[in-house]
């Protein structure tokens, strides 16, 4: 019996063709994969001809253009130069094109599509059909006393923070509130969570803590509601004891227009999600007679609309008058909670609370700023500070000395 045994060489030979056989196969792929990403740039380029934008780099696009934290500032810039949208390049072959106008809003909102945080078609018709019962008026109605409670155990914190005579940063306790009042609303959890887990002073601290997308909304809101013309009294705010303590004030969350005003003001400053994603499931033409293609990312920049010019005159100014009874609006000029069928199905409790934790807190403290540290708004999945949110507090006299009644 005979072996034949390869040689070195011949050996060496067979791995070498293997290896140009994979190297080619390689450089083939690469250059397939190249020209698809070329062609699909130039069904890009050519999808998004009819919306200008500001020159891009071939490859990088847009993206050195908003570091450091510099999306909202180029968000408003974008807004003043370019009509009702405006393409961002992500990358060569990736773009989103930010819409920041009311009647491309209500276009968009008013289809369906593909969300990028949310479930699509018929699964997400039943969850919400589902869901909704759980957040009519008269069942949110009982969490009003729920939202006191944690309120008040926050600002009883505050009270002994006060001698330290120092701007309070407000964001971890109030992220603390809104996830205490959450976990008794949703999950009737005995206790609270403000006196189990204490708060980190810390700015750091500020910025980890938080939870879910909607926890993180309300607290941002109830946050940079601490814009100067919101941290006093309103107009015709009775002293402490309104009417004859909180049952009587419970009842009357649809009565208090002012407070309602300035929420609303502060809430289209700072919205509490700067923007939302959606994929165009079909194509989409636009009341202007610009239209886009099926497959195209598309970003809802709340932010940009709340920022525009050509809807809201002044904008800069703090002016809770625009939300006045009676005042004219277009339908989609206002988003803070999104809008159609996929609005969020918790705008109702984010308000509830809001007013309860703005009454309770006008009734016992005066808000003024730090002018050392104002807060630095920056664009995450929801609005966030930068530098937190400083804030001075004074108490104010209390002809009414039993705190319950508050």
């Amino acid at each position: 019996m005979s072996v034949s045994v390869l040689s070195p060489s011949r050996r060496l030979g067979g791995v070498s063709g293997i290896l140009q056989v994979t190297s080619l196969l390689i450089l083939l792929l690469l250059l397939i994969k190249a020209a698809q990403l070329y062609l699909h740039r130039q069904w890009l380029l050519k999808a998004l001809q009819q919306f200008p934008c500001p020159p891009s780099h071939w490859l990088f696009g847009h993206i050195q253009e908003f570091q450091h934290d510099q999306e909202l500032q180029r968000i408003q810039e974008r807004v003043k130069t370019f009509p009702s949208a405006c393409p961002y390049w992500i990358w060569g072959g990736k773009v989103r094109v930010q819409l920041y106008d009311p009647d491309y809003m209500k276009v968009i909102l008013g289809r369906s599509g593909y969300g990028l945080l949310l479930l699509n078609g018929q699964t997400w018709f039943q969850h919400r059909r589902m869901l909704t019962p759980a957040f009519h008026n008269d069942i949110l109605k009982p969490y009003v006393g729920l939202m006191a409670d944690s309120v008040r155990v926050m600002l009883d914190k505050w009270e002994e923070l006060l001698g330290q005579d120092s701007p309070l940063e407000v964001f971890q306790h109030v992220s603390l509130m809104t996830l205490d009042t959450i976990m008794k609303s949703a999950f009737s959890h005995q206790g609270s969570i403000q006196v189990d887990r204490p708060s980190d002073p810390t700015e750091e601290g500020s910025t980890t803590e938080g939870g879910g997308a909607g926890e993180d909304q309300e607290e941002e809101a109830l946050g940079f509601s601490g814009h100067p013309p919101l941290g006093q009294r309103a107009p015709g705010l009775p002293r402490p004891c309104w009417c004859s303590g909180w049952n009587c004030f419970r009842n009357h969350l649809d009565q208090m227009p002012y407070t309602t005003m300035c929420i609303k003001e502060a809430l289209r400053l700072y919205p509490p999600v700067p923007g939302i994603g959606r994929e165009l499931s079909t194509p989409v033409t636009f009341p202007d007679g610009r239209s886009l293609p099926k497959g195209i990312m598309v970003l809802l920049s709340i932010y940009g609309l709340h920022h525009n010019p050509k809807v809201w005159p002044n904008l800069e100014v703090f002016d809770p008058s625009r939300f006045a009874p009676g005042s004219a609006q277009h339908s989609h000029a206002f988003l803070p909670f999104s809008g159609g069928s996929r609005n969020c199905i918790g705008k109702q409790f984010a308000m509830n609370q809001l007013k309860v934790a703005r009454a309770l807190t006008l009734l016992r403290f005066e808000l003024l700023p730090d002018p050392t540290r104002i807060p630095i708004p920056m664009a995450r999945l929801v609005l966030k500070s930068k530098n937190g949110i400083h804030l001075r507090l004074r108490r104010l006299p209390n002809p009414c000395e039993d705190k319950d009644q508050l």
